[in-house]
């Protein structure tokens, strides 16, 4: 895996009193590293209507995604297999006190891709509001080919 990658990363929420989920899905380059056998992915997200930007960091590890971000929004998520855990969640628009209860994680790896999947219940403010399931695709920009995850 090479330093510079490109970083695909789709969501779906399923609210249990909405009839249509809409995805949400962002593609952007990033920097790649591994250490002490876990890879970090870190890429800056810009929000619409708002100056400057949010620095991501993903660090993926057996049966563990941990995501913090700081800047515009903060917070520091930690998705870790049949395991609840609870983080504040600082917006522009106020605090959120988010529950993420991790149902599955599934990490693949070769030389130029790494492709993970988590499956999680999301609560606010203590109350469930949504089964969610988040893809990611790490690639190399050097590697095989670029292709978004479906």
């Amino acid at each position: 895996m090479t330093k510079d990658v490109l970083v695909t990363i789709s969501g779906l929420q399923i609210m249990s009193m909405a009839e249509d989920s809409e995805p949400v899905e962002v593609i952007t380059a990033g920097d790649y590293y591994k250490k002490n056998n876990k890879h970090y992915v870190i890429y800056d997200e810009v929000t619409e209507g708002f100056d400057g930007t949010t620095k991501n960091i993903i660090k993926l590890q057996e049966d563990c995604v941990d995501i913090t971000k700081r800047g515009i929004t903060n917070v520091h998520m930690v998705f870790e297999k049949n395991k609840k855990n609870i983080t504040c969640y600082q917006t522009p628009f106020g605090n959120l006190m988010l529950g993420i209860d991790a149902k599955n994680i599934s990490i693949k790896e070769d030389e130029h891709d790494i492709s993970v999947n988590v499956e999680y219940a999301l609560e606010l403010n203590y109350e469930h509001i949504a089964d969610c399931t988040v893809k990611m695709a790490i690639q190399s920009k050097e590697g095989s080919g670029f292709h978004i995850c479906s």
